[in-house]
């Protein structure tokens, strides 16, 4: 299993990411996907993805809920960071994306600074990792723009409906990356899935440290509990889970070259 998107750079993980690393290790997870939101993040993430190389891996951007009037001047420090020398070069440009779900206080600095970053993304060819909220029909819109030069990326914590995810899956490349919400009681995701999303079009993620999957809701998130979110899709797809498994694997190899 692999941990698409995990913030285990976060001061939540501070006292115990040791022991957080084995929990992974010991439940199959394979890899972890890092990724930045902020200017601390930068050191935050690089340090955690170099105390555990070859299993944590970073992703670098500025998160839509982090865009204030500076965005220029912090993606002008971001953007060193993603060339090719930097060691371990990040995977991904993320998490980047629009966030119009509590203001539009910042709308035009977000649709600007998303803009930059995935213009980034085809420039280094590298993928993004997308973070959007309430915004998906501005996020398309801008996406179209570049749509043939796009290396592709992950729709980060999907929880839409059949009609968005197929909008979403017109981005070839692009994978749904989906957590613990599809194990909550109420949610559609189980049903909308496997209607219209094919297995090599999805990743799994926790979000960690937040929105943790049912049994551990309530809890801090953390790598390990991945492999609850693997159980319910293998479910909801009717599949054994060590065919999600191979499938969502060969997909992050495909999509953010990350190769266990």
């Amino acid at each position: 299993m692999i941990d698409t998107h995990c913030h285990i750079d976060g001061e939540e993980f501070v006292e115990d990411i040791d022991a957080v690393i084995t929990r992974a290790r010991e439940a199959g997870v394979q890899a972890i996907g890092v990724p930045g939101i902020n200017l601390s993040s930068l050191d935050t993430v690089m340090a955690v993805c170099q105390r555990y190389p070859g299993y944590c891996y970073p992703m670098l951007g500025l998160h839509p809920e982090d865009v204030k009037t500076d965005w220029q001047e912090v993606l002008a420090q971001i953007r060193p960071r993603l060339d090719a020398a930097c060691s371990p070069r990040p995977v991904a440009i993320g998490e980047v994306g629009l966030d119009f779900y509590w203001s539009r206080e910042f709308e035009q600095e977000q649709l600007l600074a998303f803009e930059e970053q995935v213009r980034w993304s085809v420039e280094l060819q590298l993928p993004l990792m997308i973070h959007c909220r309430k915004a998906q029909n501005e996020m398309v819109a801008i996406l179209k723009r570049y749509k043939d030069q796009l290396p592709g990326g992950v729709f980060h914590c999907f929880t839409g409906n059949e009609l968005e995810a197929q909008e979403l899956l017109q981005f070839d490349r692009f994978v749904l990356g989906v957590g613990g919400v599809s194990t909550f009681k109420k949610s559609h995701l189980p049903e909308v899935l496997p209607a219209v999303v094919p297995l090599d079009r999805l990743v799994l993620e926790t979000d960690a440290p937040y929105m943790a999957p049912v049994p551990k809701r309530g809890e801090r998130n953390e790598p390990a509990f991945v492999a609850y979110v693997l159980k319910r899709l293998a479910e909801a797809y009717g599949v054994s889970e060590e065919e999600l498994e191979r499938a969502t694997n060969e997909n992050c190899k495909k999509v953010l070259n990350i190769n266990v």
